[in-house]
């Protein structure tokens, strides 16, 4: 089992140094609204008509825009006011996100289960990663969800080439295959993806706990929303291990982020409510 696991673990290396690993690609709807956010001659309605067509997109954003996370003087009820609500670039990001969840499915139990599970794990991290950018430092939560949404994107390629190549591989060292590797599978896909650069080296950074940079940035709050999400708990699975005898107040992404490392935001009741609001619409 143990050259199975070296064997696929080379085969996918090798498929990555030759830019020939298969990456997933953007949902069409994705790819769309981000044109349109991004076309100096557009407006809301070409942003209103584009998601309208998705009723299940389009009901998620109105939730979100009339949640916790925006607390307005009266409730939204169309599309056209949450994105008037939201802006455009924040409803693009949000969009864009939301649209990535139909790719977190297989037809395999067991990788399919594993998927979704990838997926719910990242709602989460997002929704902690848009209160933090909102609470504690001038970064656009938008941005903040987004790299909370992919930062796992490059366990995908790693479960459809097992998935597509039906092999049988134990969990414990499918895991340890997809903590190797996802990382530098994840920043290549957001490159290809042509997501901004501040995001691209998130899925590398946001476990390199001893990193130094001179400002707050993308990793710097989905590696201290995945460390808080995990205080406490039972180790995590497989895409974004953190080791639980690791002194938080070593770690100096707390500091850029002006937070007390020995504190957990979860005993927070506003902050707590906005982030369990963040995670259950994300993932609805």
């Amino acid at each position: 089992m143990a050259d199975l696991a070296e064997r696929i673990r080379n085969d996918l290396i090798t498929a990555i140094n030759n830019d020939k690993l298969v990456l997933p690609t953007l949902p069409e709807v994705a790819i769309r609204v981000r044109e349109i956010a991004e076309a100096p001659d557009s407006a809301i309605l070409d942003l209103v008509r584009e998601i309208s067509d998705d009723a299940s997109l389009s009901a998620r954003i109105i939730r979100i825009c009339n949640s916790p996370l925006f607390r307005g003087s009266r409730e939204i009820d169309s599309l056209n006011m949450a994105i008037s609500r939201l802006g455009m670039a924040y409803t693009s990001n949000l969009a864009m996100g939301l649209a990535m969840e139909q790719m977190f499915q297989a037809t395999s139990d067991m990788v399919d289960k594993r998927l979704r599970a990838t997926w719910q794990r990242s709602t989460e991290i997002a929704g902690i990663s848009h209160v933090l950018a909102q609470h504690y430092t001038k970064l656009r939560p938008d941005q903040a969800t987004l790299a909370g949404l992919t930062h796992q994107i490059g366990v995908l390629p790693v479960l459809r080439y097992v998935e597509d190549n039906d092999i049988q591989i134990s969990s414990v060292m499918l895991d340890n295959l997809i903590d190797e590797i996802h990382p530098r599978v994840g920043a290549h896909i957001l490159q290809r993806w042509d997501f901004p650069k501040d995001l691209q080296q998130v899925p590398v950074e946001y476990l390199n706990l001893t990193r130094q940079v001179p400002r707050v940035d993308y990793a710097d709050i989905v590696m201290v929303a995945t460390l808080q999400s995990r205080s406490g708990d039972a180790p995590a699975e497989a895409g974004g291990r953190v080791d639980g005898d690791v002194d938080w107040g070593s770690i100096s992404a707390f500091e850029r982020l002006g937070l007390d490392p020995n504190k957990n935001l979860g005993e927070e009741e506003d902050l707590n409510a906005q982030m369990e609001a963040a995670m259950a619409l994300l993932n609805q």
